[in-house]
């Protein structure tokens, strides 16, 4: 979805559609094509868990319209199990089989786990490695206090790897994006990233009207050039869905309510 304020991709992690709101997602077909109708983007998870052939990735893009893109979590047994090391012949599987979604595969997401820590040399040649594999654009959600030191940063930087936003935020400065963040260091020419788990309750809890309003005029804050993404992952209940349609009507209520005040001015 590209519109005045950019591109901005709003969509949740998998293409689920609760029962309670399944008159939002209008028309025939399976519950991707009905979410695609609706939303810009979804975020491919399971691939975390599991390997899917590439002509199931080919069926899903098939499903979409041209416009829809979709993000690509790695698997758990390069990112979890591995823990970066020798990722290639992990890289390569993974890629030939993501491949199927063609020009809708925008993101790769790498979602370290809590207990990994931040080595250069590894994290260096890991990103060289799947920099060198794949032209997609490519984000972490790091989640080790030590992936949040300038050291850190720089090194993501380096490789054009954008830093996920993340709430809860584990740490400080996990709340906003990081990494690549463009030539320019504003966010043009950078994805950033935003990955919603829920709150208090992680996966679980719903996002309130307010925290949502907030977080719109966060996200219009960045120069109208930026590549915006916001995966909701609180799923588990089903508010993802839910929080991701209140979020777009709070994002382009915000955005014409402030074209108004300014066509007003001038």
């Amino acid at each position: 979805m590209t519109q005045e304020t950019g591109a901005l991709f709003i969509g949740t992690a998998g293409w689920g559609i609760p029962r309670s709101i399944a008159e939002r997602f209008p028309g025939e077909g399976q519950h991707l094509e009905r979410y695609a109708r609706v939303f810009s983007c979804a975020e491919i998870n399971t691939s975390f868990y599991r390997s899917h052939k590439r002509q199931t990735y080919t069926r899903w893009a098939g499903h979409t319209p041209a416009g829809f893109r979709f993000s690509v979590k790695l698997p758990r047994t390069i990112t979890h199990d591995a823990r970066l090391h020798s990722p290639e012949v992990l890289l390569k599987k993974f890629l030939d089989e993501a491949s199927g979604l063609g020009e809708r595969l925008q993101v790769l997401l790498v979602q370290l786990p809590p207990s990994l820590s931040f080595e250069a040399r590894v994290a260096r040649t890991f990103f060289e490695t799947l920099s060198s594999m794949h032209g997609a654009s490519v984000v972490c959600e790091p989640r080790h206090a030590s992936w949040f030191q300038p050291v850190a940063d720089q090194l993501l930087a380096e490789w054009k790897i954008g830093r996920v936003a993340a709430d809860p935020a584990r740490h400080s400065s996990a709340g906003v994006p990081g990494g690549w963040m463009g030539p320019a260091g504003d966010g043009v020419g950078a994805t950033l990233y935003y990955r919603w788990h829920g709150s208090p309750r992680i996966y679980y809890s719903a996002y309130t009207d307010t925290w949502l309003h907030t977080r719109a005029i966060e996200l219009d804050s960045w120069p109208k050039e930026s590549e915006c993404w916001c995966i909701f992952d609180n799923t588990a209940l089903g508010a993802a869905a839910s929080n991701a349609l209140s979020f777009t009507n709070q994002i382009f209520g915000h955005w014409h309510a402030q074209r108004a005040v300014f066509d007003e001015g001038n």
